[in-house]
């Protein structure tokens, strides 16, 4: 496929009556009280400008100055979850082709060569993540598959399912992720609803598997979608994004990033972020126990991929940043969401969200684009993926 130089919701309108009166106090953040949206300063610290061509006129994306994005690669469907292979190359879930694929940028020009598909006649898939051995871990709405043996042109030959029979429907996408000893397999698995009772304990939750798919074992709960997750470089911290329940307003509840450990219970469905007793299913002493998030995030707003920044191309001050895609909002009366953001980190502390990359969401609030993912590739620049654009974007810097 040839290169493309160039570039080419109404939110649902909904008012609440519902009086939230409990917000009970929870137990102590491991890293310290969350970041609240309330304590945080204006969203944007470093001012942000519009950069330049190729990405065209209409589609100018406000950056902080120096940084510039390209479309790397365009005409995919549904491209979810990212990875970087052992090859430095891109590779990307494409739900809606049913397939995986690899976008290498061989000739080193910061944009894709082609769209090489490695894998096909898959379920839906929406993430991947490499082994140790080099294979790939594919997952889907209901399994978790493994491919190995790539041929010489990198498609592989052997597929096996790892796990088998995840619970399907409502929040369908199915996250994996390996520690960094390689030991364990997680799998992020969201609820069935908005909010209920489950009867399956491993929807709303993450759950650990061995790498052959053994072992299952419940890792948190209280997770309503936690679509993004990523461990921070040099720890055993696993982070996660979690989008909050709908049909409480526009600003409630907030959508929260978590620090996760072993046995926590974010509360959902009886509390949210920690201190929102659910008008449904909650109650005094809802949030008695519950694990608070790290970070609060506006609501709504649908995050999905995070990574740590781990490249040395961007300034100092991004390196280590929490880099979160938010997805956009459907049930807001004004849309929010559609854009990147950055978490700068004091220490082990997260800091006050900051705009990074916007310009998704029109001033009429239709959205041309949906950030899905975000990763560091092997360049240093920052990879963004979108399903409804079916395209991925690289941001880079250049010192002004």
């Amino acid at each position: 496929m040839k290169k493309h130089k160039g570039a080419s919701q109404t939110a649902f309108s909904l008012a609440c009556s519902v009086l939230l009166a409990a917000l009970v106090g929870a137990c102590t953040l491991r890293i310290g009280s969350p970041t609240r949206l309330s304590d945080a300063p204006a969203p944007t610290a470093i001012p942000l400008s519009v950069t330049a061509e190729p990405m065209g006129e209409t589609l100018g994306i406000a950056l902080p100055p120096g940084f510039g994005m390209v479309i790397y690669s365009q005409g995919l469907n549904e491209p979810r979850m990212l990875a970087v292979g052992a090859d430095g190359f891109l590779y990307a879930a494409e739900r809606g082709a049913n397939r995986i694929v690899r976008l290498p940028d061989r000739d080193r020009d910061g944009l894709a060569d082609s769209i090489e598909v490695v894998a096909s006649d898959l379920r839906a898939p929406s993430s991947v993540a490499f082994y140790r051995d080099g294979s790939l871990y594919v997952g889907e709405t209901t399994r978790v598959v493994q491919l190995s043996q790539p041929d010489s042109q990198g498609v592989y030959q052997e597929r096996e399912v790892i796990i088998d029979g995840l619970p399907e429907g409502g929040h369908h996408t199915r996250t994996v992720l390996f520690s960094p000893d390689w030991l364990t397999l997680y799998v992020s698995i969201g609820s069935s609803c908005n909010v209920c009772l489950e009867k399956d304990p491993r929807r709303a939750a993450i759950v650990r598997y061995n790498p052959d798919g053994s072992g299952e074992t419940l890792y948190a709960s209280g997770l309503r979608n936690a679509v993004g997750m990523t461990f921070r470089p040099g720890s055993d911290e696993l982070w996660t994004t979690n989008n909050g329940r709908d049909m409480l307003g526009d600003d409630l509840p907030p959508d929260t990033v978590q620090m996760v450990q072993q046995g926590d219970d974010f509360g959902w469905p009886r509390c949210h972020a920690g201190r929102i007793s659910d008008p449904q299913y909650g109650g005094a002493d809802a949030c008695n126990g519950v694990t608070p998030p790290a970070v609060e995030l506006q609501a709504h707003s649908a995050p999905l991929g995070l990574t740590f920044y781990t490249g040395d191309q961007f300034p100092e001050t991004y390196r280590d940043n929490l880099f979160i895609a938010y997805h956009g909002s459907w049930n807001r009366s004004q849309p929010t969401g559609y854009k990147v953001v950055r978490i700068p980190f004091e220490g082990d502390l997260p800091g006050a969200v900051l705009d990074f990359a916007v310009g998704w969401l029109g001033a009429d609030g239709s959205a041309w684009g949906r950030p899905v993912d975000v990763i560091t590739g092997a360049d240093g620049s920052l990879y963004v993926s979108d399903d409804a654009g079916g395209k991925i974007y690289r941001i880079f810097y250049q010192a002004p």
